[in-house]
C-alpha cells in the first residue's frame, strides 16, 4: 500500500538568499517548469512566463532553507516584492515502514496550483467558500513575467517546491488577468 499526500500555499513576498547553484532544478526541469505554467496561462490568454535565474536562486535558496530548519514543512518566506507557490509532497509510505522520494516533476507541481481555476470565479474575483485559488491566481497573474523554482528533499523523503514570481501578483480587489 502507497500513501502520497500533496499540499499547496503561495504568499506575495520578497527576500535573497544565495543558493548553491548544484541544487537548482535542471535544464529539463526548468524548461518542463516554464511549459507547465505557460499552458495556464494561455487559458486564460496572458503573455508567457520567462525562466529567471535570479528567481530560481532565491526559491532554491529558500527551498534549502525550508529543508534545514523547518524539515520540509511548507512555511512561506514572508518577503516583500515577490509572489510566491509552495508545493509539498510526502514521502511514499510503504506497508512494511520505508518510504522512498515520490518523483513529483515540474507540471503535477504546477498543474496542483492551476487545478484551483475549478473553484475561481473570474466574474466575481473569489474563490469558493472554504477553498484555495491564491496559487492559481499568481500562476496567471497577467502582470507577471518571470519565475524561478527550487526543490529540496528532506531527510524523511518529503519534498518542498518553491516558486517565485516577478512582479508579483495576488494584490485584492484586482482581478488576475
Amino acid at each position: 500500500m502507497i500513501k502520497q499526500l500533496f499540499l499547496a500555499a503561495t504568499l506575495a513576498c520578497t527576500f535573497t538568499f544565495t543558493a548553491n547553484a548544484a541544487t537548482v532544478l535542471t535544464a529539463a526541469q526548468q524548461t518542463a517548469t516554464i511549459t507547465a505554467h505557460n499552458k495556464w496561462r494561455t487559458a486564460v490568454a496572458v503573455p508567457a512566463l520567462k525562466w529567471s535565474a535570479t528567481l530560481a536562486n532565491t526559491a532554491q535558496a529558500w527551498a534549502d532553507n525550508l529543508k534545514t530548519t523547518q524539515a520540509c514543512k511548507p512555511v512561506h518566506s514572508k518577503a516583500a516584492g515577490l509572489g510566491e507557490n509552495l508545493f509539498w509532497a510526502s514521502a511514499m509510505m510503504y506497508s512494511d515502514g520505508t518510504s522512498k522520494v515520490q518523483a513529483v516533476t515540474p507540471a503535477q507541481a504546477t498543474d496542483a496550483w492551476g487545478n484551483e481555476s475549478k473553484d475561481y470565479t473570474y466574474s466575481t474575483n473569489t474563490c469558493t467558500a472554504g477553498k484555495v485559488c491564491g496559487h492559481y491566481t499568481q500562476l496567471v497573474w497577467k502582470a507577471t513575467t518571470e519565475v524561478g523554482c527550487g526543490k529540496a528533499v528532506c531527510a524523511d523523503n518529503t519534498q518542498i517546491w518553491v516558486c517565485n514570481y516577478t512582479p508579483a501578483g495576488n494584490y485584492v480587489g484586482q482581478k488576475p488577468y
